[in-house]
């Protein structure tokens, strides 16, 4: 487990919530920047594999706004790994999420996917406004599981 002071701790949360992101997602962020666009995209792959996990266990011990939170992490890094593999391009902000799962459920002509990404972003939103039911978060994050799977089968298209 890392350990960070508290008020190095509060100063990188502040910016990664600036930047739209969890403190979560914002240490891997900093991480894959590491990385050759091929070791990222797995990087991220595997990154997002586990935040769907930890949302899994946030939700089992109760933590909503974590459940929720790691959800919609998952789901963006499985985006961001999507695009460093199929373009090695980097995405950066929620806009550019947004527009790149745009772009490829009209390339697909899988609506399912928007509707898939509208769960993940609901998610993200619900870690500021704590309005989701247990139920609700348990149902997306079957969602999410099943976003990434569709990602996946996107990669060698």
């Amino acid at each position: 487990m890392l350990s960070i002071p508290e008020k190095i701790y509060r100063k990188m949360k502040k910016i990664a919530e600036n930047q739209g992101m969890s403190i979560e997602e914002y240490i891997l962020s900093l991480t894959a920047e590491s990385l050759d666009p091929e070791s990222r995209a797995g990087f991220y792959w595997e990154a997002s594999v586990e935040l769907l996990k930890q949302a899994e266990r946030e939700l089992s011990k109760g933590d909503l706004r974590q459940a929720s939170e790691k959800t919609w992490g998952a789901a963006a890094l499985a985006v961001k790994a999507l695009a460093y593999e199929r373009e090695g391009k980097r995405l950066a902000s929620h806009g550019e999420l947004w527009k790149y799962v745009s772009d490829l459920a009209s390339e697909t002509n899988d609506r399912e996917l928007r509707l898939l990404w509208r769960t993940a972003v609901s998610m993200h939103v619900n870690f500021y406004e704590n309005w989701a039911t247990r139920d609700d978060i348990e149902d997306s994050i079957k969602n999410i599981e099943r976003f990434i799977k569709k990602l996946k089968n996107f990669r060698t298209k």
